[in-house]
């Protein structure tokens, strides 16, 4: 705040009722007891419409309590973590790639923006992913058989145990 009081001053803006003893919030260049700062500038958390007093989230243009700004999947507050959007709710990293991103079928890891990916035999396989069964060649671009969802090279096609 940077400016001096006598304790006989030091009195809320609005109300007037000294702040020497009590907590107190500066807004606009004044100061108020907490009763006047939530009645005229606290704002209201966008999940739970009550009055936000203490730190605020600032999220998709509303504030929230840090508590209400939560994942939609598993409930637990962001804090100052990334979060993703789907379906105009927010979702943590960890449950937006779980219930949103597309797998790589011969690994199991999420196929990423950028990554180089091949859909073939109705799944998503990253390039290097895409290999046969047996030999374990990669068949990106090359010729290719499967069997029991399993690709495989013109040399393996005939394979008996896959």
């Amino acid at each position: 705040m940077g400016r001096s009081w006598h304790p006989e001053e030091f009195n809320c803006a609005y109300c007037k009722t000294s702040l020497a003893d009590v907590c107190f919030v500066e807004e606009q260049n004044n100061v108020y007891c907490e009763r006047c700062y939530e009645q005229f500038f606290a704002p209201l958390c966008a999940k739970c419409n009550t009055k936000i007093m203490g730190e605020v989230m600032h999220a998709l243009r509303q504030t929230w309590h840090t508590t209400c700004f939560v994942c939609a999947a598993c409930k637990k507050p962001f804090g100052n973590s990334l979060f993703h959007m789907e379906d105009g709710e927010p979702y943590c990293e960890k449950d937006y790639v779980n219930l949103f991103s597309t797998k790589c079928h011969g690994c199991d890891f999420p196929v990423e923006a950028g990554d180089k990916f091949i859909e073939a035999l109705g799944h998503t396989w990253h390039d290097t992913c895409f290999i046969c069964a047996v030999c374990h060649v990669n068949l990106e671009g090359q010729p290719f058989y499967s069997k029991k969802d399993k690709p495989l090279c013109k040399k393996h096609a005939h394979a008996i145990n896959v």
